[in-house]
């Protein structure tokens, strides 16, 4: 599979974005990651519309790591779209998220999300929340 990138950051805090990224290339595990600040934009280049119409939306992210809470379009809709587009499935989505509210959790598991990850508080906690994702996501993990 021939792919553009691997990782797509779907994050709309400049700060957790930074630190994501910074500890994914730290582990190097962001070769290949986009970062997008809002489900919109996710949306447009997952379908290859907008400004990414020459995209081809065969080449998927391996992973795509998808906060809730964001301007425009939320994450959730952002995965109820994803996972009802027979093209676009199949890509796991892991929801990396300031909500520990039961119904976001719930949702997103019932809309078909791979992974719910609440971001933790502490420095050393993300950091290691975020590289033990990386690391499952994109080594340890088959993907179809």
């Amino acid at each position: 599979m021939n792919q553009e990138i691997e990782i797509l950051l779907v994050e709309d805090n400049i700060s957790d974005a930074e630190l994501t990224i910074r500890i994914l290339k730290k582990n190097r595990l962001a070769n290949k990651l986009l970062h997008l600040k809002d489900g919109e934009e996710a949306l447009n280049f997952l379908f290859a519309q907008g400004k990414y119409s020459k995209r081809k939306v065969e080449n998927t992210p391996k992973i795509i790591l998808l906060d809730l809470k964001m301007p425009k379009v939320t994450g959730i809709e952002v995965l109820e779209r994803l996972k009802s587009d027979e093209r676009t499935k199949t890509i796991p989505v892991a929801i990396l998220t300031s909500s520990k509210e039961h119904p976001d959790m719930e949702k997103c598991y019932r809309l078909g999300a791979n992974s719910y990850v609440v971001k933790p508080v502490e420095f050393e906690q993300f950091v290691k929340a975020v590289t033990e994702m990386g690391l499952y996501w994109l080594i340890r993990n088959e993907p179809l």
